[in-house]
């Protein structure tokens, strides 16, 4: 893949390219400072637009997958950021590692948000890691109501959620259980399934809409 970028100012990525283990006098490391917090804003924005009943806790983990060192990495590597660096020391004439890669792909982001702004930077964010962004948008999508609430219970309350069966009614062949989720002391709606495992989940999505919704109200959640 092309850099996704017609740059106005060629210095701007140079200069991104241009690793401190060079012995010029100019290096990237300040681009890759700004990059960082452009790429931090940029993929929080989208995944606070695209996930819009995600608690705090659950968008910093999709936020933390987006950024880390590995997907950056790969993202430099597809963008060919190895072949146009400028290498010195002991890192010339090898296979970069992880953290220099992901360096690179953050200085160059920097670079293109001096270059073209804001909307420069997340067009070429949104360009070049659009797989991880698409991937965090599905685990969002998909997640099993009874991980997103073990995820805020340990978030929130520093503890696990547990599971009451408050109920059974029913032959063997069409059995029904009444479940009821509880953080601490703390009790929410309980709900019938057909099988045990059911109804934890819909009990799952009971305490999830009550947390959701103090979320909402802004009230604190004891």
């Amino acid at each position: 893949m092309e850099i996704p970028h017609e740059f106005r100012d060629a210095a701007l990525l140079e200069l991104a390219l241009t690793h401190a283990s060079c012995a010029g006098t100019r290096d990237n490391e300040r681009l890759e400072y700004l990059g960082d917090a452009a790429l931090d804003l940029i993929v929080a924005d989208d995944l606070y637009l695209h996930a819009p009943q995600a608690p705090e806790g659950l968008l910093t983990e999709l936020k933390s997958n987006v950024v880390s060192r590995k997907t950056l990495a790969r993202a430099a590597l597809e963008l060919g950021l190895q072949e146009r660096a400028q290498i010195g020391g002991g890192l010339s004439g090898r296979a970069l590692p992880c953290s220099v890669l992901a360096n690179l792909y953050e200085a160059v982001l920097g670079a293109v948000y001096l270059d073209a702004g804001f909307d420069g930077a997340r067009a070429f964010a949104e360009r070049t890691l659009a797989e991880p962004l698409a991937d965090a948008r599905a685990a969002r999508a998909n997640e099993n109501p009874k991980q997103r609430f073990q995820h805020i219970a340990q978030v929130r309350f520093t503890t696990l959620p547990r599971y009451e069966l408050v109920a059974e009614r029913g032959h063997a062949h069409a059995r029904a259980f009444l479940v009821r989720a509880h953080v601490h002391e703390r009790a929410f709606p309980s709900a019938w399934g057909r099988t045990r495992k059911e109804a934890e989940g819909l009990a799952a999505e009971e305490a999830l809409f009550v947390l959701d919704a103090e979320d909402g109200d802004g009230s604190a959640v004891a």
